[in-house]
């Protein structure tokens, strides 16, 4: 039976003391992680484009060595790639305005920027479990169809350096039907299913294409939540407790996760704050259902 692998987005949140951190020290926080859970999401790299849209800030070698050394060598993260290399479209200047010209990105899909990138974040590779690349909603504006999407970003995936498992996550639920999952098997990528963000339900997704499903070597799971801002009001932020549960869901996830292990499928479950109040919270639950 496939191991699986379960953590949380990020770890740097200090009402998680006395759930997952007996140190006050930040800088021990992701060595007093790795003693709960064997996974987790990095996230911080994703956002890479600031003040200057013509250049993208990558991570700092040292970083990734600092977090390799935080860890047993049995553990594994999850890595977004930058959105400088999946964003179609630079971020709108104000983001509330229906007027403001869509302004392309230059580093849409750059192999050199993408290739930079897995070298700078090199001292990781040996605990490398995944590569994600999250595209956010693509209408017809940004991307004209599916179709077209597959075409280009297949090429792009067919060029990156081998060895590592790239892993596709998107935010238009009209893609995800069956030519899209036999695109990814056919370009060696591996699925992301989310939780969240008006995306269809999990288990309707595995019962619709579960026969293409259980074909990928790995799958990662991201229970994201629907709606940040009620979610954030009703914790004040302090993500220790859990204040809107999803029992029916996690019922469904525990089932899945068993039917991926026994077909030798290593499924990577994220969970989010968002998603229920308390991420650590949630894995517990989530690991009650599957012990069970």
């Amino acid at each position: 039976m496939a191991e699986l692998r379960i953590g949380t987005c990020s770890w740097n949140y200090p009402s998680w003391e006395g759930l997952i951190y007996d140190s006050h020290d930040k800088a021990e926080y992701l060595a007093e992680y790795a003693d709960s859970f064997n996974a987790v999401e990095i996230d911080r790299w994703f956002w890479s484009l600031f003040e200057d849209p013509m250049k993208a800030r990558l991570p700092l070698e040292k970083d990734a060595a600092t977090y390799r050394a935080s860890v047993p060598n049995s553990f594994m993260f999850g890595v977004k790639a930058p959105n400088s290399v999946t964003l179609t479209h630079l971020y709108k200047k104000d983001r509330s305005s229906k007027t403001e010209p869509l302004r392309e990105n230059p580093h849409f899909l750059s192999h050199d920027l993408m290739v930079e990138f897995l070298d700078r974040i090199k001292p990781l590779h040996d605990v490398l479990g995944l590569i994600m690349f999250q595209f956010e909603y693509l209408n017809k504006k940004k991307m004209p169809s599916s179709a077209e999407f597959s075409a280009l970003f297949g090429a792009f995936a067919d060029g990156l350096p081998a060895g590592l498992i790239y892993t596709v996550e998107t935010r238009n639920k009209n893609y995800l039907d069956h030519s899209f999952y036999e695109f990814l098997l056919n370009h060696k990528l591996c699925p992301v299913l989310v939780s969240g963000y008006w995306m269809p339900r999990i288990s309707s997704l595995f019962a619709e294409h579960k026969e293409l499903l259980v074909q990928f070597p790995v799958i990662v799971i991201r229970l994201m939540g629907e709606d940040r801002g009620e979610i954030e009001k009703a914790t004040g932020k302090q993500w220790d407790s859990i204040v809107k549960p999803h029992d029916v869901e996690l019922d469904e996830v525990s089932e899945i996760l068993l039917e991926l292990r026994q077909a030798d499928v290593v499924p990577f479950v994220f969970v989010n704050n968002h998603y229920e109040g308390s991420a650590p919270i949630t894995i517990d639950r989530l690991m009650e259902r599957l012990s069970a």
